[in-house]
C-alpha cells in the first residue's frame, strides 16, 4: 500500500500574510488524496543529526537560533521562520526518512510525504526559496549511508530548479539528480552544462510556454533514458506541481494529466530495476486547486 506522511506541524510554518507557500497549501494536498486507499502515518521528529547527513552542525545550529519567539524572522527575501518553522521542517525530514525506511524494509514501497515547508532550494549552508534543509538530499543520503544503496536517483519535476538538492549532492558519486524545469526562471541555475562531479547530475531546461508535450519529449530523450541506465535501487521525487498552467509563479503549461504521465513513467522505470520502490516529497505548487489536481493525479498513480 501506498503511504501518505503527514502531520499537524506542517501547518505550524507560518509564513506572512500573502506568502505563496502558505498553510492553506496542506488543505488542498488533503482534498487531492481524499478517497485514496492509503496508509496514513504521522511524520516523525528527525534529530538534528539527521539533517547533518547534508549540512553542517553550525548551519542547523544558525536556523535553530534564528527561530522566533513570535511573528515572523527573515532569512532571505522570502524564506521566513516562525515558532513552528524548525518542528515542521525537522518533521519532514522525519518524514522522508520513515518513507525511505518503511520503503527498503518492505513495507510501503510507495509514500507521498506531504510536508513544508519545501526543501530541494536549501543550499549547504543557506536558507533560500521557501526552504530550510533539503529534505530529499537527506532522504537519498539516509538509503545510501544508514541502509548501505549503492544507487539512488532523485527525478526533481518542480518548475524551479531544485539547486539545493545539486548543490548538496554535487560530489555524491552514487546519487543521479535529474531536474526539469522552466528557464529562465528563479534561482537561474540548472543549465545543463551543471553535471555534477561525477557527471551525475542531469539539468533538462524547457522554455516558458512549452507545455505539456515538450515535457514529454525532453523526459522520453534525455531525463529517462539516464535514469534507466542508472538502474536505481529507489527513486525519490522532488514533487513540485507549480508547472501547472495555473500557477502564479511560472508558466510551463503543464495539466494535471501530465503529472499523471510522469508519475506513471517513473514508477514503471522503478518496477523495472528497484523492486517499485518510490518515495515523493511535497514541494512547490501554489494555486490551491491546481495543486489539488495535481496531487489526486501523482498520488493516485503512486497508489494504483
Amino acid at each position: 500500500m501506498t503511504a501518505l506522511y503527514a502531520h499537524p506541524a506542517f501547518g505550524g510554518h507560518v509564513t506572512p500574510p500573502g506568502h505563496p507557500e502558505r498553510v492553506d497549501r496542506l488543505w488542498a494536498v488533503e482534498a487531492g488524496v481524499q478517497g485514496l486507499a492509503l496508509a496514513r502515518h504521522e511524520a516523525p521528529l528527525a534529530a538534528l543529526e539527521e539533517v547533518t547527513r547534508c549540512h553542517p552542525q553550525s548551519y542547523a545550529d544558525r536556523v535553530a537560533a534564528a527561530l522566533p519567539v513570535q511573528g515572523w524572522a527573515q532569512l532571505d527575501g522570502d524564506t521566513f521562520l516562525s515558532p513552528g518553522s524548525l518542528e515542521a521542517a525537522l518533521r519532514a525530514v522525519g518524514g522522508a526518512a520513515a518513507a525511505v525506511d518503511a520503503a527498503l524494509t518492505g513495507f510501503d514501497t510507495t509514500a507521498f510525504v506531504a510536508c513544508r515547508p519545501p526543501g530541494h532550494h536549501a543550499e549547504t549552508a543557506t536558507a533560500m526559496g521557501f526552504c530550510l534543509f533539503g529534505t530529499v538530499a537527506i532522504a537519498a543520503k539516509r538509503a545510501l549511508d544508514h541502509h548501505g544503496l549503492s544507487r539512488v536517483a532523485i527525478v526533481d519535476f518542480d518548475v524551479h530548479h531544485g539547486n539545493g538538492t545539486q548543490d548538496l549532492l554535487w560530489n555524491e558519486a552514487r546519487c543521479l539528480f535529474a531536474s526539469s524545469h522552466q528557464m529562465p526562471l528563479y534561482p537561474g541555475t540548472g543549465n545543463p552544462r551543471e553535471v555534477g562531479a561525477h557527471g551525475q547530475i542531469v539539468n533538462a531546461p524547457l522554455p516558458e510556454g512549452s507545455g505539456g508535450a515538450r515535457m514529454r519529449q525532453v523526459y522520453d530523450s534525455v531525463i529517462f533514458p539516464r535514469l534507466v541506465a542508472w538502474q536505481p535501487e529507489l527513486i525519490l521525487i522532488s514533487a513540485g506541481f507549480d508547472a501547472h498552467a495555473d500557477d502564479p509563479l511560472a508558466g510551463l503549461e503543464w495539466q494535471a494529466e501530465d503529472y499523471a504521465w510522469l508519475t506513471r513513467r517513473i514508477c514503471d522505470i522503478a518496477a523495472d530495476c528497484a523492486g517499485g520502490r518510490v518515495v515523493s516529497c511535497l514541494e512547490g505548487g501554489y494555486d490551491l486547486g491546481a495543486l489539488t489536481e495535481s496531487v489526486a493525479a501523482h498520488v493516485g498513480v503512486l497508489a494504483s
